[in-house]
């Protein structure tokens, strides 16, 4: 019990207000005898107010509300619900054991709950590591309308949660992409050329379904819009080639290249099967790491989110060599590569150059890599001092290289994608628009 009481700095105040009114009474006899009356009543209301906080034994009970499975940089709301099961009304202070990754250690609550009531607080997490997250108990202090001392209750709710690649974001461009408002988002609808679409079937038309497909006929007898609906001739095979070298280590918005390429795959692996694509995963570093066979279908996309999950960086250099030696043997006919990677240095890209020009005449590679948008706030400044001046001078520097490697690579026939990490989701769907428009893919 005594674990578990702590006396509250009103019991301080009273207790130093008696004190002190017992030694001023030596001057005056009269605040001798008040203090003295002052010390016992406060013991008395202090002895009460324990009798009232250990009234109860399960005076209160809590929960933490979390969603079973969270996404990789996508803000979630947890919420703590406490429900009064005593029969007087608390003052509570509540304190949760978030995992170690969210440095919050001053996260506390206080409110007033009444007998047979619940009061709910909130917080945001937003987790920037994929893996598992780990809350512990919940402590909880209570206070009577004496607030006098405190009692601390100890919920034990341990709650261990996965951090998976964002699922979120992956939905959400996909309500993007089939519905009528992409033009507004930034995602391109581009016309295919030629008419490579065979008819299937004919269905009702729901939105996002194009208006040149309505099969007028069909509605008149129907009484309802219909529209008829075409399938590919063919899927095509398409490849997420991640580098998972150090070069991806850098972190933009909590969250390193890796990752942020990492939630790109699983959108984009989305739309792709969404199109009638097969998708395939390939990682790689100074090492090949995991190999997925193109394949279609919702299962694919599991096995692809479940490999994604267990992606880490290797601090080392990426060997492309490698990288083509492997994609020549297991990927024998010609499909859509989008590789994510990054290149800091002209000097970087030169040394894979040769290994992207001989992937490229055998397939159709993307390189996907990034913007260091950190440095775009040194450009707008105005410098005040040569220091200032020399930062903002290389940031212009490190801004052009990035354009002139996206320029060479070009330049040898390999389609690339220069991208902020914030704006990867939309560009990289972007690209595979205008080549499957192009009928590259």
């Amino acid at each position: 019990m005594l674990k578990s009481l702590y006396i509250s700095q009103f019991f301080f105040i009273a207790f130093g207000v008696g004190v002190i009114l017992i030694v001023t009474g030596f001057y005056l006899p009269v605040l001798f005898y008040l203090g003295q009356f002052s010390l016992v009543v406060l013991i008395i209301l202090t002895l009460l107010d324990a009798l009232l906080l250990f009234a109860n034994k399960q005076a209160i009970y809590a929960e933490r509300i979390i969603e079973p499975r969270l996404n990789l940089g996508d803000e979630t709301t947890i919420q703590l619900t406490l429900k009064n099961t005593g029969n007087q009304p608390y003052k509570i202070t509540v304190f949760d054991e978030p995992p170690y990754e969210m440095q919050a250690r001053d996260l506390a609550f206080y409110g007033f709950v009444k007998s047979g009531q619940k009061e709910s607080f909130n917080y945001s997490f937003k987790p920037t590591k994929r893996g598992a997250y780990h809350w512990k108990n919940i402590h909880v202090f209570l206070r009577s309308f004496l607030s006098l001392l405190e009692r601390r209750v100890i919920i034990e709710t341990p709650q261990s949660v996965l951090v998976y690649p964002s699922v979120l974001q992956m939905k959400n461009f996909e309500f993007l992409m089939f519905s009528q408002q992409t033009q507004q988002r930034g995602i391109k609808k581009i016309r295919r050329l030629g008419h490579n679409n065979e008819f299937e079937q004919i269905k009702n038309y729901i939105q996002g379904d194009d208006i040149r497909t309505i099969n007028w006929k069909a509605t008149s007898r129907r009484s309802e819009l219909m529209v008829n609906q075409y399938q590919e001739e063919r899927s095509q095979s398409v490849f997420a080639v991640i580098d998972k070298s150090r070069s991806m280590e850098h972190k933009f918005e909590g969250l390193t290249l890796l990752d942020h390429a990492i939630n790109s795959t699983l959108v984009f692996s989305n739309i792709a099967l969404r199109k009638g694509d097969k998708i395939g995963l390939v990682t790689f570093s100074h090492k090949i790491g995991t190999q997925i066979a193109p394949d279609a279908g919702k299962r694919q996309l599991q096995r692809i989110l479940d490999a994604l999950y267990a992606q880490k960086t290797e601090f080392k250099e990426a060997n492309y060599s490698l990288l083509y030696q492997s994609l020549r043997k297991t990927i024998p006919f010609r499909s859509l590569l989008m590789l994510y990677t990054n290149f800091e240095t002209e000097l970087a890209m030169h040394r894979a150059l040769p290994m992207l020009k001989s992937i490229n005449k055998k397939h159709v590679l993307v390189v996907v890599f990034f913007k260091n948008t950190d440095l775009n706030d040194e450009l707008t400044k105005n410098p005040a001092s040569a220091r200032e001046l020399y930062v903002s001078t290389l940031a212009e520097d490190v801004i052009n290289t990035k354009k002139r490697i996206a320029k060479e690579l070009n330049r040898h026939g390999i389609q690339t994608v220069l991208t902020a990490p914030n704006e990867l989701n939309i560009d990289t769907l972007n690209k595979y628009l205008e080549l499957k428009s192009k009928g590259l893919v």
